[in-house]
């Protein structure tokens, strides 16, 4: 697979499914697109206003998600999954075709979107792909919550803790170099949450279409799920896939070494905004 070189989908491939916070249900297609197109959302429910950028600056909501939003107040969320895909199969280049504001959640990861678009192949053009070195050491913080950049010669490589007081996430820890490795655990692993959350998040309004064929649910010492966990390090893996996701919202091909403990959408984010506020953080 080459990563010097933009690449698109091969044809156009559609997705339906349910929001998983709207309970909606919604289509989307992604289309090839030109060289240094980047990734772009088009809601088609609307005739006017209707294309949105999934840039770190247009993000306006990242509780239980990442919602991208243009200047006219058009939104696209829940697009982390979808964006975790398109980074680690290396697509550039796609215009992203949504009839409503939620992406679907299908089956909670991003493993039915990279199966489905490594069915139909991808195009590769001549352009060069576009890189962001990182120069300097740069660390965001928030109470225990900390992530940090520092420079690497050739990779990304994301190392994420996580610190849970429930007995079946407890501390696990998981590191990746995302051009590299076999993230297949990572494409695989769902969201989750704590069954003693549920009420709380549905109060806000959210996780109306949540269920257990698109999230794990642990109960105190117990996996709701009957089929159980997908591979070993699920719950870490899946916020590897949450911030690859997110990082792509950079527009570029990161090379660094992130080092992350308890993130989330919210610290990725203001991390991102943190990188790109001094142009001596990083190189082109």
């Amino acid at each position: 697979m080459s990563y010097l070189t933009q690449k698109t989908v091969k044809e156009k491939i559609s997705f339906s499914g349910i929001g998983l916070h709207s309970g909606l249900n919604v289509n989307i297609c992604i289309k090839p697109a030109e060289d240094d197109f980047g990734i772009v959302f088009k809601r088609i429910d609307l005739k006017n206003n209707n294309l949105i950028y999934p840039n770190f600056m247009n993000v306006t909501n990242t509780s239980l998600n990442t919602t991208i939003e243009n200047e006219f107040g058009v939104k696209v969320s829940t697009i982390e999954h979808l964006m975790g895909a398109l980074f680690g199969l290396g697509i550039d280049n796609a215009l992203i075709e949504i009839d409503k504001e939620e992406v679907p959640i299908l089956d909670g990861s991003a493993k039915i979107f990279v199966k489905q678009i490594k069915s139909i192949g991808f195009k590769i053009s001549n352009a060069p792909i576009k890189i962001i070195k990182i120069d300097k050491e740069v660390t965001y913080t928030e109470g225990q919550k900390f992530i940090s950049i520092k420079p690497s010669p050739l990779n990304l490589e994301i190392n994420f803790e996580l610190k849970y007081e429930n007995k079946i996430i407890g501390n696990q820890a998981n590191k990746f170099k995302i051009y590299e490795d076999d993230l297949t655990d990572v494409y695989n692993s769902r969201t989750y949450c704590l069954y003693k959350d549920i009420e709380k998040i549905k109060k806000n309004g959210l996780a109306k279409g949540g269920s257990l064929q698109n999230a794990i649910v642990v109960n105190d010492d117990e996996i709701l799920n009957p089929e159980g966990l997908r591979n070993e390090k699920e719950f870490v893996n899946h916020k590897i896939l949450d911030c690859i996701g997110d990082l792509y919202t950079s527009g570029y091909r990161i090379v660094g070494n992130i080092y992350c403990s308890q993130g989330g959408h919210y610290l990725t984010n203001q991390f991102l905004r943190k990188v790109f506020k001094n142009k001596e953080n990083f190189s082109i």
